[in-house]
């Protein structure tokens, strides 16, 4: 049996899965650009991940702890990646092993900037939908921090995603000297409501990579 409770500690707010019994592994997990730790696809997530022994916190970052509604500025981002870095010492007190970082769209581009500025932070990264340039505009890669990621990164991207295909994908995660993984969800948009995915096969995924 596996518990959910709201979570606030210092500036971190959100919600923490715990596993019946104590959880050598930890998942921090937190949203895109329009959404919060409530969106869907976390909560699913954090529920397979937990069922699997790994204690989950999904949380807001601080543009949307701030504000309901409205996407993030551009003069927040290091403040969000500040609380992303709160967030998993918060779990790391938790759990006595490996804590990794994901996100979903901006959450995901976030923390891959602060696994690449920070590099301890997190021991891989889970990235759903990666923002890998605005919709229409393949020349705005937004991948100048990739060589400098020295942590396991999994991927999980649509088919259909306009902010990335498969291909530009592929491509662009050469850039990354960590063990890189890419799993394609065909038919999915950028919200990867569309197209099935075992979300349970994502654990022993990441753990293969590293992470």
């Amino acid at each position: 049996m596996t518990m959910v409770a709201p979570f606030r500690e210092g500036g971190v707010s959100g919600f923490l899965h715990r596993p019946e019994a104590p959880a050598e592994r930890g998942l921090v997990l937190t949203h895109g650009a329009g959404g919060n730790c409530q969106a869907p696809l976390l909560v699913a997530a954090a529920t397979a991940f937990c069922a699997a022994g790994v204690a989950v916190l999904r949380v807001d970052l601080p543009f949307r702890q701030r504000r309901a509604k409205g996407p993030p500025s551009p003069s927040g981002a290091a403040a969000d990646r500040a609380g992303l870095r709160e967030a998993v010492a918060a779990l790391r007190a938790l759990v006595t092993g490996r804590v990794c970082l994901g996100g979903q769209s901006y959450g995901g581009r976030q923390a891959t900037m602060l696994a690449a500025e920070a590099p301890g932070t997190a021991d891989g990264l889970l990235l759903f939908s990666y923002p890998l340039h605005p919709p229409g505009r393949p020349d705005r890669l937004r991948t100048e921090h990739f060589p400098r990621l020295a942590v396991p990164a999994l991927f999980v991207q649509g088919t259909a995603d306009p902010f990335g295909s498969i291909a530009e994908l592929e491509a662009a995660v050469t850039l990354i000297p960590a063990p890189t993984r890419l799993i394609a969800i065909d038919g999915a948009g950028h919200d990867l409501r569309r197209g099935r995915f075992d979300l349970a096969a994502l654990v022993p995924a990441l753990v293969a990579l590293g992470g």
